[in-house]
C-alpha cells in the first residue's frame, strides 16, 4: 500500500503539545505497519464533500484525518475532534484538470451577499487585479476550477487573504503576477501520469517507504522543507551545469535547502563520488550537518559520501595532510606587525587605511611582489593612489611579509592560496563536487581554493547565497578568479520562512536590487511570501527600563498566543548589549540561553545572541533590541574606516546585519531602541 503524508499533516502535528504528538506518532506507526489492523478505529465521515476522508481515533479527543483509497493511505491532518472534522468538511483531494497535480483543495463556501442601506458616501472599491486574466491562464497556474471566478474578482486588498485558501503553486503565481512578475506557465498534465509524482504535488505529499522515513518525518515537523521541494528549487537541484552555478534569493527562499538537496542529488546520481558541503563558519556547518542528518535518515550510504565541514576546518585538515600543521597568525598579531612596519617606514597614511589596504588588497590577493601590487586593480578602494604612494605603502607591506616569514606565520588567506596552488598544480582533488552555502561571504582566497578543488569539471561547483546578507567580506570579482556563473545563475522568489509583512518591511533596508562587481543583478522586487501575518512592531523608547518593559509585555503576549519559549529569539548588535536582552527576557519570567558559536538552542528556553550568530536560525517570534544610534551602525567601525569606500562598506554590512536578524522571524517581529534611535529604523518604519 502507498503510504503518504501531506505537509498539512506535519503543520497540524507541530501545533499539538508534546504528549499529544507522541500519541499521534504511535497511531501513525501503527497505520503504516498494518492499516487493516482491526484495532485501528477508522470512522467514515459523512458531512464531507470528499467521501474518501476518514477519521482515525488517537485518544478520547484527538482525531487523525486520512484520505483512504484502495491501495493508498494519505495522512492529511490531525487536531482535536471538532476541529479535525471541521477541517475535513472544508477540503477535498482532487487532481487539477490542467496541471495534473494532486491538490488538497479548500471547498469554496458560497456566501449570500446581504445588502445594507448606507447613508454615507460610499468608498469606491479597489479594482479587481485579475479581471483581464483569462480563466484558462488561471487554471494553468494551478488555481482550482471552483476558485477561478473568486480570483478574477479579488482586489489587491483581499489578495493575501484569498491566497491562504489556495494551493501553494496557485497562490505563489498570483502573488508574483500581482507584483509585476510573470511566472512561466507550467506544462499541462499527462492524463496517464501519477498525480502525486507531479512536481507541484511532490512539494506537499511525501511517499513514506519505511518506519525510519516516517520517524524522521514525524520527529521534525518544523523541518518539512527538507522534504518538500518547490518545483523551481527541484529544477535547480537536478539540473546539469557545464560550469560553476549559483542560486540566489532573499532570506527565507530556501537556498540552504537547495544546497542540501544538491549535495544529496550529486551523491545519489554519482555512486561513490565524494561531495563536500561547506559554508564559511563552523556554526553554520554544524547546522547543515544536523539538517543533512534529517534529510538522509535511513540512507547511511549517501551520508558516507557527503562531508560537511566549514571552509576553515576543511582547509586546515588538507593543509596538515599536504604541508604539516600551519602556524596561523591571529588578527592581533597581524595588526601588530603591520603597525610596526608602518611606523618604521614613516609613510603618510593613517594606520586604519594601511590595515585595510593590507587586508582587502595585499593579503587577500596574496601580492608578495612590488610589481604585483603596483599594477593591481584596487577594486572597491576609492582612494586613488599614485605610483609614489603605492611605493611608500609597499615598503610597509614588504616588511610585513618579511616579518611573517621570519616568525613562521601564515595568514588564513595564505593558507587557502597555498592549497589552491597545490591542487591546481597536481590536477587532483579529494572531492568530486563541492556545494557551498552562504557563498556571499567567501573571501578571495577561499574562492580560489574552491575553484582549484573543482578543477573546472561539469557539476563540480555549486553556490547558494544572498548578496543582501553579506556581512563579513568586501565584494570582489569572481570572474577574475575564473569562476564565471553568468548563464548559470537563478534567483528564488518564493519566501517560505517569513511572513509577507515582515519580509516587505525588512526588504526596505536593502533596496529593490543588489548586484556583484561582475554585473550579476538580483532583483528583489519579484519576491513573494507564501503566507500572511501581523505587521512588525517598531518601538523607540526613552530609557532602557522602558525598553525592557515593552519587550517584556510583547513576550508575554506571544506566550499567551501559544508560542513556546524556544520558538522565540532575541538579537542584539554586540555582546555589550546582551545584558539588556537578558534583563527583558528575565522580566518576562522566561528561561533563556545565550548562544555561543555552536548555536545550539535549548527546548523551553528563549535564545539570545548577537546578530552575527543569527545566520541559519529561525523562530516564530523575534525581538531585535538595542537598535540605538552608534550601536547600529556600530560607531567604532565607522571611526576606523580607512576611506570613503570602506565607510560605505561599513554601512552596507551593518544594514545587512539588521536585515539578517529581522528575517529570522516567521510570524512576529519587534524591533526596539532607546532614543536616539538608529537611522536604519527610519527605513523600517516608512
Amino acid at each position: 500500500m502507498d503510504f503518504r503524508i501531506a505537509d498539512t499533516f506535519t503543520d497540524s502535528l507541530s501545533r499539538l503539545n508534546g504528549d499529544e504528538q507522541k500519541a499521534v506518532k504511535t497511531t501513525a506507526f501503527d497505520l503504516q505497519l498494518n492499516p487493516a489492523n482491526p484495532g485501528m478505529s477508522f470512522h467514515k465521515l459523512d458531512k464531507v464533500r470528499d467521501k474518501n476522508f476518514w477519521s482515525v481515533r488517537v485518544n478520547s479527543d484527538i482525531r487523525l484525518i486520512v484520505h483512504r483509497q484502495p491501495g493508498s493511505l494519505l495522512l492529511c491532518y490531525v487536531d482535536h475532534h471538532d476541529a479535525a472534522y471541521a477541517w475535513a468538511a472544508r477540503r477535498k483531494l482532487e487532481v487539477h484538470p490542467q496541471t495534473g497535480a494532486a491538490q488538497l483543495v479548500e471547498v469554496r463556501e458560497r456566501v449570500e451577499e446581504i445588502v445594507i442601506p448606507r447613508y454615507v458616501a460610499e468608498v469606491r472599491p479597489a479594482p479587481p487585479i485579475f479581471a483581464a486574466t483569462p480563466p484558462e491562464t488561471l487554471l494553468r497556474y494551478g488555481v482550482p476550477a471552483e476558485w477561478v471566478e473568486e480570483v478574477r474578482r479579488v482586489s489587491e486588498d483581499g489578495l493575501l487573504d484569498l491566497a491562504e485558501h489556495l494551493p501553494a503553486e496557485a497562490a505563489e503565481a498570483l502573488l508574483q503576477l500581482a507584483t509585476g512578475v510573470t511566472p512561466p506557465l507550467p506544462q499541462t498534465g499527462d492524463d496517464t501520469a501519477d498525480p502525486f509524482e507531479h512536481p507541484d504535488a511532490q512539494r506537499r505529499f511525501r511517499m513514506v517507504r519505511n518506519v525510519e522515513e516516517l520517524a524522521a518525518a514525524l520527529d521534525y515537523p518544523w523541518e518539512k522543507w527538507t522534504v518538500f521541494l518547490h518545483p523551481v528549487q527541484r529544477e535547480a537541484v537536478e539540473r546539469s551545469y557545464n560550469g560553476p552555478a549559483r542560486v540566489s534569493g532573499s532570506a527565507g527562499t530556501g537556498k540552504t535547502i537547495v544546497a542540501l538537496h544538491r549535495a544529496v542529488y550529486l551523491a545519489r546520481t554519482q555512486p561513490g563520488a565524494r561531495v563536500l558541503l561547506t559554508t564559511f563558519s563552523d556554526t553554520l556547518a554544524n547546522a547543515l550537518r544536523q539538517k543533512l542528518k534529517i534529510l538522509l535518515n535511513g540512507e547511511p550510504r549517501l551520508a558516507d559520501q557527503i562531508e560537511v565541514q566549514s571552509l576553515d576546518a576543511i582547509a586546515r585538515r588538507l593543509y596538515e595532510l599536504n604541508f604539516g600543521r600551519p602556524r596561523l597568525a591571529t588578527a592581533a598579531e597581524v595588526r601588530q606587525i603591520v603597525q610596526a612596519a608602518a611606523q618604521a617606514a614613516g609613510q603618510p597614511f593613517p594606520l586604519p587605511f594601511v590595515l585595510a589596504e593590507w587586508e582587502h588588497v595585499v593579503d587577500a590577493w596574496q601580492l608578495q611582489e612590488w610589481e604585483a601590487y603596483r599594477t593591481v586593480t584596487r577594486l572597491g578602494r576609492r582612494t586613488r593612489l599614485t605610483d609614489k604612494q603605492r611605493a611608500a605603502l609597499w615598503a610597509v607591506f614588504a616588511e610585513t611579509w618579511a616579518a611573517l616569514q621570519a616568525q613562521g606565520l601564515t595568514t588564513p588567506a595564505g593558507l587557502f592560496s597555498r592549497l589552491a596552488d597545490h591542487f591546481a598544480a597536481t590536477g587532483r582533488s579529494p572531492f568530486d563536487a563541492v556545494v557551498v552555502d552562504e557563498a556571499q561571504d567567501l573571501s578571495v582566497a577561499q574562492l580560489r581554493f574552491l575553484a582549484a578543488l573543482s578543477r573546472g569539471a561539469a557539476n563540480s561547483l555549486f553556490f547558494t547565497g544572498d548578496l543582501g546578507q553579506r556581512i563579513f567580506q568586501q565584494p570582489f570579482s569572481w570572474k577574475a578568479l575564473g569562476v564565471d556563473v553568468r548563464g548559470r545563475s537563478r534567483t528564488l522568489r518564493v519566501n517560505y520562512r517569513t511572513s509577507h509583512q515582515i519580509r516587505a518591511r525588512a526588504d526596505r533596508l536593502l533596496g529593490p536590487e543588489v548586484g556583484d562587481v561582475d554585473g550579476n543583478r538580483e532583483d528583489r522586487r519579484g519576491t513573494v511570501s507564501a503566507f500572511n501575518g501581523p505587521e512588525p512592531t517598531i518601538k523607540v523608547l526613552d530609557t532602557e527600563a522602558a525598553e525592557c518593559a515593552a519587550v517584556r509585555q510583547w513576550l508575554s503576549a506571544r506566550l499567551a498566543e501559544g508560542i513556546a519559549p524556544h520558538e522565540i529569539g532575541v538579537f542584539v548588535r554586540t555582546a555589550a548589549q546582551l545584558p539588556r536582552a537578558q534583563a527583558a527576557v528575565a522580566a518576562a519570567a522566561l528561561p533563556y540561553k545565550v548562544l555561543d558559536d555552536h548555536v545550539e538552542t535549548t527546548s523551553g528556553h528563549v535564545s539570545i545572541s548577537t546578530m552575527h550568530l543569527a545566520k541559519g536560525l529561525e523562530f516564530r517570534a523575534v525581538v531585535v533590541m538595542a537598535c540605538d544610534d552608534e550601536v547600529i551602525p556600530l560607531q567604532e567601525r565607522i571611526e576606523t574606516a580607512g576611506d570613503e569606500s570602506e565607510l560605505e562598506e561599513v554601512y552596507n554590512t551593518e544594514r545587512h546585519l539588521l536585515y539578517v536578524a529581522s528575517t529570522r522571524a516567521r510570524d512576529h517581529l519587534l524591533v526596539t531602541s532607546v532614543r536616539p534611535a538608529s537611522e536604519f529604523l527610519d527605513d523600517l518604519r516608512r
